[in-house]
């Protein structure tokens, strides 16, 4: 069955930005369609640096410490926002991830125990137990990186992200 399911993704863990960034390099130039990957980060605030962000049509633009990272991945990948997660703190989510958290939160899909940014992990297939281990990775400053899509798809992106040494990476069915 070739249909796109919202049930099928890659989900890796990075421990640095720059690693993430990598990865998202490798999976454009090895021809992943960008629509199906998202990226998760926290923000970071710093009376040092100045933190803003705005929309110029479709873009979204940044400023602050890691404003050059997150401007490249905005001109990548489609869709993003800025969140305010309690227990988890600011994150910068770019990709499809977003309309599934919006979806999940004016659906009132939350489920309990879980934040927005859960509820929209959860939307897509990914069980409960893996996005609490996901949520705890961005508490510690790490970003998570999504890939989805038709199981071929899923499978050549695993590939593609394992070459890119995650911490650790999921396969969900």
């Amino acid at each position: 069955m070739n249909t796109i399911t919202k049930n099928n993704s890659v989900v890796a863990i990075y421990n640095s930005h720059a690693q993430a960034e990598a990865a998202v390099k490798e999976l454009q130039q090895s021809g992943f369609d960008m629509k199906k990957l998202s990226i998760v980060g926290r923000d970071y605030h710093s009376d040092e640096h100045v933190v803003g962000y705005y929309n110029v049509g479709d873009r979204m633009k940044y400023w602050g410490k890691m404003g050059a990272f997150w401007g490249g991945i905005w001109g990548w990948l489609f869709g993003s926002a800025f969140f305010l997660i309690p227990g988890i703190g600011p994150l910068v989510i770019a990709g499809p991830l977003v309309g599934w958290i919006v979806g999940a939160l004016e659906g009132a899909v939350v489920v309990g125990g879980l934040s927005a940014l859960g509820a929209g992990l959860y939307s897509l297939g990914i069980p409960k137990d893996s996005i609490l281990q996901y949520e705890t990775a961005l508490k510690t400053d790490k970003f998570l990186l999504i890939a989805h899509g038709t199981t071929e798809e899923t499978s050549c992106a695993k590939e593609i992200i394992n070459r890119t040494g995650p911490e650790t990476m999921e396969h969900h069915q």
